[in-house]
């Protein structure tokens, strides 16, 4: 069975960082293309960043570009979201998710977006809370 963990959420200061991690298990992370999502309170899932099989990263949301980058531990099936200079719009679920096909970023004329269903498997989430 694949399973993804993701964890490392918490409760941050605005103008903190915190570093999310989600270990795989049944799939190398090394063949597959992983993304970060995150979901708000009453809000839609939406993609913030997603590394290809062959380590590049394709930014989805301009919130994220500057501020949260993400690596790969090979040895430890591991990617890693660092996440900076955080607000409290920030605050909301991360999910990490992996699928063996690259990252499929779209556009539709105003901004970037992925699809939840081009990711085929998924960890539970880790909430992240951004709080004075």
């Amino acid at each position: 069975d694949v399973q993804l963990q993701a964890s490392g959420g918490g409760l941050v200061q605005p103008g903190g960082s915190l570093r999310l991690s989600c270990t795989a298990s049944g799939l190398s992370f090394d063949e597959y293309a992983v993304a970060w999502f995150r979901q708000a309170p009453g809000k839609e899932r939406e993609g913030l960043l997603c590394m290809s099989d062959r380590w590049t990263t394709e930014y989805i949301s301009k919130s994220a570009q500057d501020r949260f980058i993400d690596s790969r531990d090979v040895a430890k099936n591991t990617v890693h979201l660092q996440m900076n200079s955080l607000k409290p719009e920030d605050t909301a679920v991360y999910y990490c998710a992996a699928d063996r096909r690259s990252c499929k970023v779209y556009y539709n004329g105003t901004h970037s977006y992925a699809l939840i269903s081009d990711f085929n498997f998924w960890g539970q989430g880790t909430l992240v809370t951004v709080s004075s």
